[in-house]
């Protein structure tokens, strides 16, 4: 499998993002020091897209068959496409609180920890439905690693689709989020005049 291994620090700055949105609370002092250098259309458009993929940890090819469902289903693509990266599995078990960051949600799903309706699901880009259960297996449940994480989550928001409950590490989804609901810095309009170009 692909990783990418480009230090975390080192990437937000050059796509100009805060940490905050990975779930990483450490700030970079440096500054990018680009010497006014005029960004074309094309430039901002890749930027934007690179910026959803490493927000999400998503690579180029699930990510343009995302696109391309999105693009297929009804209504504009720009939100269907942030819409499904945001219910994807492993981001939704981040939201509720399960983890530190995207990539501790995406491995505590690896490692099988995770059930979904009451049965196991280990794949990271499963979508989740409204109405679906997501809790850690009980076993995993009394682990020092989860009341670490609990105790790093534990003031973070849970957004409104979603609902918690921390001492049983188990959430439903309410409903699938809309645009609104879904508090990432990507202008997915410059993603979609990427792609259809």
């Amino acid at each position: 499998m692909a990783v990418n291994r480009v230090p975390v620090l080192k990437r937000c700055r050059s796509l100009d993002l805060d940490p905050v949105f990975l779930g990483i609370d450490k700030k970079s002092n440096r500054q990018l020091k680009r010497t006014n250098r005029k960004v074309s259309e094309y430039g901002l458009q890749l930027r934007e897209k690179q910026k959803a993929k490493f927000i999400y940890g998503v690579l180029e090819k699930p990510f343009r068959n995302y696109y391309k469902k999105a693009d297929r289903m009804k209504g504009m693509t720009g939100e269907n496409l942030m819409v499904m990266l945001e219910s994807r599995l492993d981001n939704v078990v981040f939201r509720l609180g399960f983890a530190r960051t995207r990539k501790e949600a995406r491995q505590i799903v690896d490692h099988k920890h995770v059930l979904v309706n009451g049965r196991q699901v280990n794949i990271p880009s499963y979508l989740v439905k409204a109405g679906d259960t997501i809790e850690i297996k009980e076993k995993c449940k009394g682990s020092q690693r989860y009341k670490d994480i609990l105790e790093v989550t534990g003031g973070r928001l849970v957004p409104e689709w979603l609902e918690a409950d921390a001492e049983n590490l188990k959430g439903t989804v309410k409903e699938l989020p809309n645009r609104d609901a879904i508090d990432v810095p990507v202008n997915e309009m410059l993603i979609v005049e990427l792609y259809s170009k």
